[in-house]
């Protein structure tokens, strides 16, 4: 037995294995589906819809469902969750098939399965401080990190552009089959995972009030959440318009969808190596300045594109904004899952992602209009401008300021 498996537990390793088939499954479905999209239409405003559909239950659901996730067995709302978008996706497999599929059934589709995300997400990062000690977190959240960005967007994407290159049907097929046995390794993670609560039962309401009380509280945490909410939208909002740019003859690289493929592997291979190194790049610079670093890497992440059309230049600079782009997540991942009760971790991850993933629906229809105004560049460009602004509050990150909150947090009973 390896020393890291000794270090995590059985139990860890379990969840791993699960989160890293659905992330997979999830780096399969998420290319495929603006592939499937510029199959029907090559309106920008239409493509980046797809999107807008997946992403907006983040916007509509992502503090109702945190006060679920502390209410429910987490590990049950994971499972319930990958079945529900294995039945979505399997039903738009069978009519891509028939050749019935149009852009409404994506659009139905995208936000089915972004609403089982929203659940899965939310409860299975609330998961993990149950299976590892809180000293353990940022370790065991690169682990992790690696495993599902792994999953998502080194294997997915180039996955998804082989799969969709045989067939839409055979991509999406795949889709479904990750997820099922993803829900497999999550029936063998044994254990309780419902969070034990000091108080009776309440309202949804006040139980959303009391997770956006605790982050409003922690100027720390609240700062972390805006500027990942800023992150957020410039990322979606290139990230929506970048097949556009990538794919096809009329496009500016002239990619094919295999090759586009390909072109994300460069943000995951990033990624995961910046899961090699971050300890030791954190403990030579130190948390604050490490987070202005990743900062800047997301400048040349969104930015890039709107200066060149080599794929060379664009592939680097998605390597290295996924390096910086991951070692932000596994810091400040660790640091809420640190300071946060664990009974209040479900509603917290969920005023997070609010802030944070619910503005994906935005940045997709804000790149969408821009581009079908002004043209994909202007996207990348704009986009770019606004991730150097978050290089002003990441002056307030400071290492004192990171430490003073952890040592303030109150003990996990």
């Amino acid at each position: 037995m390896s020393a890291s498996k000794t270090v995590f537990g059985h139990g860890f390793w379990r969840l791993a294995v699960a989160s890293g088939l659905s992330n997979l499954a999830d780096g399969v479905f998420k290319l495929a589906l603006p592939l499937a999209a510029i199959a029907v239409t090559r309106s920008p405003t239409l493509v980046a819809g797809v999107e807008l559909a997946r992403s907006l239950p983040w916007l509509l659901l992502a503090l109702p469902v945190g006060a679920l996730a502390d209410r429910l067995d987490r590990r049950r709302t994971m499972i319930t969750a990958n079945v529900a978008r294995t039945t979505a996706v399997a039903t738009l497999a069978l009519a891509v098939q028939r050749d019935s599929g149009s852009i409404v059934v994506l659009f139905v589709v995208a936000f089915i399965s972004g609403t089982a995300e929203v659940f899965y997400d939310t409860a299975g990062q609330s998961v993990l401080p149950s299976l590892v000690p809180r000293e353990l977190l940022g370790r065991a959240n690169g682990r992790l990190g690696a495993i599902e960005l792994g999953g998502q967007f080194f294997i997915g994407p180039p996955l998804a552009g082989l799969l969709a290159g045989v067939g839409m049907a055979v991509a999406f097929g795949a889709t479904t089959g990750l997820w099922l046995i993803a829900v497999v390794a999550l029936v063998a993670l044994r254990g309780r995972f419902r969070p034990e609560r000091d108080t009776g039962p309440a309202s949804i309401r006040s139980d959303v009030a009391e997770g956006l009380r605790f982050v409003v509280a922690h100027p720390t945490l609240r700062t972390l959440a805006a500027m990942a909410g800023v992150a957020t939208l410039a990322t979606s909002a290139a990230g929506t318009v970048l097949v556009l740019f990538a794919v096809g003859d009329d496009s500016a690289l002239g990619l094919s969808q295999s090759q586009f493929g390909l072109l994300f592997l460069t943000s995951a291979a990033g990624s995961i190596a910046a899961t090699a190194v971050n300890e030791r790049i954190e403990h030579r610079l130190g948390r604050s300045h490490t987070l202005t670093l990743t900062m800047a890497g997301l400048v040349v992440f969104v930015g890039a594109p709107a200066v060149t059309d080599d794929v060379l230049i664009v592939a680097g600079s998605m390597f290295v904004g996924g390096a910086l782009i991951m070692m932000w997540n596994i810091i400040t991942v660790s640091f809420r899952q640190a300071i946060t009760p664990d009974h209040l971790l479900g509603r917290v991850n969920s005023v997070y992602r609010l802030l944070a993933w619910g503005n994906i629906p935005l940045g997709a229809a804000l790149g969408g209009l821009i581009a079908e105004a002004f043209g994909v560049r202007v996207v990348f460009a704009s986009m770019g401008i606004l991730a150097a602004l978050l290089l002003i509050p990441a002056r307030a990150l400071t290492d004192t300021a990171l430490e003073g909150a952890e040592n303030d947090a109150s003990p996990t009973p």
